[in-house]
């Protein structure tokens, strides 16, 4: 696996380094950003400025805006689109919610984007719309979800790690610390990508692993229910899918004198989290690197509309992004990284 990363960023990072000019003040990004210019030269003027080109994507996403993951995602998102001056729109959901999601898909659509980038984390809900944009003939990039399922539904390539692979990773870790029991705590059951970490844990354990089911908008509701689960079933670990559930578990074991008693892990980063690992409360974080995983797609489909050439990352056509593990030992390395909003 190490070697399929190294390989993926390489081929992403030669092509960003041939893709993109120096940095400039000027360009519309944001959902809703305005009418697509022609190619131009950025207002900044001078050798340095970006090349505004007449190209408008739509990113749509499941995750929604009070999951601090996705705000992450977002930031890679804005940042590409002003690195390659094209238009992009970035949509989700109100609330995880799959119908939802493909109507914005097939609005998506109706507008006739230059490009698509989308989530899958439910294939079945979303293959009509998926194939209707393919059919339409517009190019479709997935990012984090789907890595399992999105050729069969005609995209072109993935960005984003294989989740069951990383799940079986952080079920190794437990397991090599000694954890023989825990349970995974789930904010968006449904969600195949997360229901495979899950899967991929308990398999990496190696013991049989509860699921429990959480809502990610209640921090509050979420507490009680690891508490909950923690006096009717104590177990050794905990496993959290993201910092939405990552820290009001660390509330939970902190409110239950359990702290440090409890092997504590998390998928996915926060300053918060990384603060937790620094301090010793959390074992280790799973980071996919989603900045890239919103990043990536906007420079592939510019390249491939200008070139037709396409990086594959490897022969299953999915550039992995992760996994990385942050320990306490790389957390202090990372931390400002993710208060910018780039980790």
């Amino acid at each position: 696996m190490k070697r399929s990363v190294w390989i993926a960023f390489l081929l992403s990072f030669a092509l960003i380094a041939g893709a993109c000019s120096s940095d400039s003040d000027d360009t519309s990004t944001t959902a809703g950003s305005g009418d697509d210019t022609a190619a131009t030269t950025a207002a900044s003027g001078g050798d340095d400025a970006v090349t505004q080109r007449d190209l408008r994507f739509v990113v749509v996403s499941h995750g929604q805006a009070s999951d601090p993951f996705w705000s992450v995602a977002a930031n890679g998102v804005d940042a590409a689109a002003k690195d390659m001056g094209v238009s992009v729109e970035y949509q989700a959901p109100g609330t995880f919610d799959m119908v939802e999601m493909s109507q914005i898909i097939d609005a998506a659509v109706a507008s006739q984007p230059d490009g698509l980038v989308v989530t899958i984390p439910d294939a079945d809900a979303l293959e009509d719309s998926i194939k209707a944009a393919v059919a339409a003939g517009i190019p479709v990039i997935s990012m984090n979800s789907g890595s399992d399922d999105f050729l069969d539904l005609g995209v072109l390539v993935h960005v984003g790690q294989t989740e069951y692979e990383a799940g079986l990773i952080a079920g190794q870790e437990f397991a090599a610390v000694g954890v023989g029991s825990a349970i995974c705590i789930n904010q968006e059951v449904g969600n195949t990508a997360l229901d495979d970490r899950c899967q991929g844990f308990e398999d990496g354990l190696g013991v049989e692993v509860d699921v429990i089911p959480v809502n990610l908008a209640d921090p509050t509701g979420t507490q009680e229910t690891v508490a909950g689960a923690l006096q009717a079933n104590p177990v050794e670990g905990i496993l959290t899918l993201g910092p939405t559930g990552a820290m009001p578990t660390l509330a939970a074991l902190t409110d239950n004198g359990m702290l440090g008693t409890v092997t504590f892990a998390t998928f996915d980063m926060s300053p918060e989290v990384l603060e937790a690992i620094g301090d010793g409360d959390m074992l280790f974080a799973i980071d996919q690197a989603q900045y890239l995983q919103g990043y990536l797609p906007i420079v592939l489909l510019t390249q491939f509309l200008e070139t037709g050439a396409l990086p594959l990352g490897s022969v299953k056509r999915v550039i992995l992004t992760g996994p990385q593990i942050v320990t306490a030992e790389t957390a202090a390395d990372v931390i400002s990284f993710s208060e910018q909003g780039l980790r």
